[in-house]
């Protein structure tokens, strides 16, 4: 069934990317409304809108859905149910595909829910309490976009349809749809794990491999981006797009100060995930969203090859995940080292890889922009760690010494796992001047001086020595004050984040739960309802069974009984 689906999707990603082309030459759009049902006057219709933004996401979505279903045949080869696995991988994937060329709130939200539905199936799918806890926190942080949209559902019954792409121009300035605008925003943050809702995403790590680089790179995470980027021109001088800038920007920097105190090799990759989309988050609410789109689909191919490579490395380490006990992997494992370095290489925006083309642009129209020094330091400042927690991360698997018990697992015969990394090899090092030639009509001409220029080397720079320094534990007693206990926890726990969104939202309404369900559904409800209501009706039909055995003795006493109450009832 694995390679099956590899096919149908590699030839449907091909068959889009012609499709793509041919748009992009003709400046096409395509709106195509399929009527389900006609009855009376009541009309069930299916829009769907196909323009160069749609197919080209959906091209990159299938491309790296082929290639994860690929490498899922080997990483996924000693599961029993794989075909389960496989199926429910197709469905995360079909739902993706609805939100992205849906131009109509509701099939949006069918996607929508389809996505958070099926990553709950999926984070929870090796069964254990840890990926339990995972999975609630995941679908309930989940739940929360799901409301805002169904509330988006309810006000845009006042302009007579769903199909929001009509009303995005003209109605801007309507109390309706600066509601609806500020209900989208809240719904997108919690799908793109923007504070104060980020805590879901590492926890989601809980999820097999293969399912982590497709929702931590094109699927999940990316939905409440590509939302915003729909609704871009209704969002445009919004009071409440200073807020998300703000927000985004906390997200980045805590993400990446996180990743340099983490050592579970996943989640370091999950945090890295968090900071670009808060870089995607905040230069979308600049108004740039051509340029967020662009960094969404070039961060899509790096991150997915870098959990296939984490993949790859977590099953040769005996299923081991802490980066203490790796190191000097390159020597046993060459290709999968060079792919993890490229990806990452193409992660901190070093020239000419995927990741610079849509990160130097990104950073150079902040400069640019009208900002004020905050907002500019959170930019440069994350962009330096980038560097410093990829550099770390470089250090502890490649460089150091070995640290685990036996060398005898350091093999790489899977041709299988390195097929699937090759494809997204050679897409992350030309998908960004690719994608450069075909989005922008003419090219981003962006003069400044020589310094300024540089000024993203210069940080990315900074930031790679840094790492190089700290990484060296034996050495350096900086290490000692950065990882003293009290910082470590309040950076490892993403600044008390999960504590926050589980205890002081969870923990109250699950408690009340509790006694609800002790005191009305096992305590009143059952004595009126259920078991008490069946044993009386019981004991009343076992009273009348025995009446009912004609016998005369029985109605003889009753009747007297019967009399003497009615002779009692007299005298009184």
């Amino acid at each position: 069934m694995c390679f099956i689906s590899f096919f149908f999707l590699f030839f449907f990603m091909l068959l889009n990317f012609f499709f793509t082309i041919y748009f992009i030459m003709n400046n096409l759009t395509l709106m195509i409304e399929w009527e389900i049902i006609s009855f009376n006057s009541m009309n069930i219709v299916m829009s769907i809108l196909l323009d160069w933004m749609s197919l080209l996401f959906m091209m990159f979505v299938l491309l790296i859905s082929s290639s994860v279903i690929y490498y899922s045949k080997s990483y996924m080869s000693s599961e029993i149910n794989l075909n389960r696995f496989i199926i429910l991988v197709i469905l995360f994937i079909l739902s993706m595909i609805l939100l992205i060329i849906s131009p109509n709130i509701i099939s949006i939200f069918l996607g929508w829910d389809g996505l958070g539905l099926i990553s709950y199936c999926l984070v929870i799918y090796y069964q254990n309490l840890k990926s339990y806890n995972a999975g609630m926190l995941t679908a309930l942080s989940n739940r929360i976009g799901d409301v805002m949209i169904l509330m988006v559902i309810s006000w845009m019954v006042n302009y007579g349809s769903w199909n929001y792409i009509f009303y995005l121009n003209f109605m801007s300035n309507d109390f309706s749809m600066e509601l609806v605008s500020i209900l989208i925003i809240l719904a997108a943050m919690t799908k793109s794990a923007q504070i104060p809702f980020s805590s879901w995403l590492p926890a989601a790590m809980a999820a097999p491999t293969p399912v982590s680089a497709l929702v931590h790179s094109s699927t999940l995470v990316t939905a409440g981006i590509y939302l915003l980027i729909r609704f871009n021109m209704l969002l445009l001088n919004m009071y409440m797009l200073k807020i998300l800038l703000l927000l985004s920007g906390l997200t980045m920097l805590m993400a990446g100060i996180c990743a340099n105190y983490e050592y579970d090799l996943k989640k370091i990759i999950a945090l890295s995930t968090l900071s670009q989309l808060g870089l995607m988050m905040s230069i979308l609410s600049m108004g740039y969203s051509d340029l967020a789109f662009f960094h969404l689909l070039t961060h899509a191919m790096f991150k997915a090859l870098l959990f296939m490579c984490a993949g790859m490395v977590i099953h040769m380490m005996s299923d081991n995940q802490d980066i203490r006990v790796m190191g000097g992997i390159s020597v046993y494992v060459p290709m999968t080292s060079l792919c993890l370095n490229i990806s990452n290489m193409a992660l901190c925006g070093i020239p000419f890889l995927a990741g610079f083309y849509s990160k130097d642009l990104i950073l150079e129209m902040v400069m640019m922009s009208n900002l004020n020094l905050m907002i500019f330091y959170l930019y440069y400042f994350s962009t330096g760690l980038t560097m410093f927690y990829t550099m770390r991360l470089l250090m502890y698997l490649m460089v150091n010494d070995f640290n685990l018990m036996s060398i005898y697992n350091l093999y790489e015969e899977d041709y299988i796992m390195l097929k699937s990394m090759m494809l997204l090899l050679f897409m992350s090092l030309i998908s960004g001047s690719m994608l450069s030639w075909m989005i922008f009509y003419y090219p981003y001409m962006i003069y400044m001086s020589f310094n300024m220029k540089l000024m993203v080397l210069y940080v990315s720079l900074m930031g790679g020595v840094m790492g190089l320094l700290i990484s060296n534990m034996s050495i350096y007693s900086t290490n000692k004050f950065l990882m003293s206990y009290n910082m470590s926890m309040f950076f490892t726990l993403m600044w008390f984040m999960p504590s926050l969104s589980v205890y002081s939202l969870n923990y109250y309404v699950l408690s009340f739960g509790k006694k609800l369900y002790k005191n009305m559904d096992m305590g009143w409800s059952e004595i009126f309802t259920g078991n008490s209501l069946f044993n009386m009706v019981k004991n009343y039909s076992l009273i009348s069974s025995i009446y009912q055995m004609n016998n005369f003795k029985i109605y003889l006493f009753s009747f007297i009984l019967w009399m003497l109450l009615n002779i009692m009832m007299m005298f009184i």
